[in-house]
């Protein structure tokens, strides 16, 4: 599976990278290959995180409801 990842030089040093295919993903590393490697590592997690809240929808035994909140 491969991803296009958006790789930026931090302000503080170091590079921030941008998962933009995954909302949310995102990591940062001192040097370019860093940053790369957080970002493989980074997208790994968040695939399993999906995969984790998969699982529970398709518990027989789980019940998925959707709550609206008015602010």
């Amino acid at each position: 599976m491969k991803f296009n990842v958006i790789l930026e030089k931090a302000d503080e040093g170091g590079y921030n990278v941008t998962v933009p295919a995954l909302d949310g993903c995102f990591t940062e590393g001192d040097t370019k290959d860093e940053a790369l490697e957080n970002a493989k590592e980074a997208i790994i997690c968040y695939l399993e995180g999906l995969e984790k809240l998969n699982q529970i929808k398709s518990s027989p035994d789980a019940e998925v409801k959707e709550l609206e909140i008015a602010i």
